[in-house]
């Protein structure tokens, strides 16, 4: 079995580490804080209190962190991950970063015999925690079917997409597309409250016909219930927004709904709901 470490153990990274762990493949974990990740450490899930302990003579790399900048910081450090692996190792990098970055990235491995893949999830807490994220892999297609089989402990609907920055830029898309279902959810929820009606027996008439989507299915219902916590992070999501929008403005592209929805996001962080789960967005809705 090859053996994997996995920077930054956080609501989804948690769930990932106990998928390949149950999957027989030994991990080598790294957190900044070791109380958080107490109860997945045995003898199959070892926790280093350094990046460059937790990738030595690792065959593969995983990361999830948060934002850009820590990518960078645990990618490029003397202390991280390029400095610290054997050449071969396969990196990928599951976080929501930029285009740019994760170009970067393989550009700085390739000139050091290591591989790299940027490879954003979709799915959320729920995905991860049943194995069934959308992953979507930028870098060397030969890279990617070699490792392929790891993937599929982690998710059902595994693509390539293309060159380095290709699965970032699928995440956008990604991105873009739930912001626009969220706000409509939020909307329609919105709607049925002002006309009376039972808005959990509207969403079991409307989810399942054209109207339906996962944000409805889950998000939805949460909604209804004041369930906020968080499956993704408000703070995360205004994140991968942002990267959506540069991007956009960087190629000329107008797109009015990310924009709108990104604004509704800023003012509920600016309210203090950053660690507040998306489907928070109903706030905006409520407090209007």
């Amino acid at each position: 079995m090859k053996k994997i470490a996995f920077i930054g153990v956080g609501v989804m990274g948690k769930a990932m580490v106990q998928n390949l762990s149950q999957a027989g493949y030994p991990v080598s974990i790294y957190t900044r804080t070791k109380n958080k990740v107490e109860d997945l450490i045995s003898d199959k899930i070892i926790w280093h209190d350094s990046v460059a302990e937790c990738v030595k003579d690792q065959d593969i790399v995983m990361t999830m962190v948060g934002f850009p900048k820590d990518v960078e910081e645990v990618y490029f450090e003397s202390d991280g991950i390029i400095e610290n692996v054997n050449p071969n190792t396969i990196l990928i990098d599951f976080t929501t970063s930029t285009p740019c970055l994760s170009q970067k990235i393989y550009k700085i491995c390739k000139d050091k015999q290591i591989f790299s893949l940027d490879a954003p999830v979709s799915g959320g807490d729920i995905g991860a925690l049943k194995g069934t994220l959308s992953i979507m892999v930028g870098g060397d297609k030969e890279i990617f079917e070699k490792i392929k089989p790891v993937l599929n402990v982690l998710g059902t609907n595994i693509n390539y997409v293309g060159n380095a920055g290709s699965g970032q830029h699928t995440k956008m898309a990604n991105q873009i597309a739930i912001a626009g279902t969220l706000a409509s959810v939020c909307e329609a929820i919105s709607y049925a409250k002002k006309a009376n009606l039972d808005c959990q027996l509207v969403l079991d008439c409307i989810s399942n016909g054209a109207a339906g989507s996962w944000q409805m299915s889950n998000n939805g219902y949460k909604m209804l219930k004041d369930d906020f916590d968080p499956g993704f992070y408000i703070k995360h999501f205004i994140k991968d927004m942002d990267i959506a929008k540069n991007e956009a403005d960087h190629s000329n592209l107008d797109l009015p709904v990310l924009n709108d929805v990104l604004k509704m996001f800023k003012t509920l962080q600016e309210k203090g709901y950053d660690d507040l789960g998306t489907q928070a967005l109903i706030k905006y809705y409520q407090d209007s």
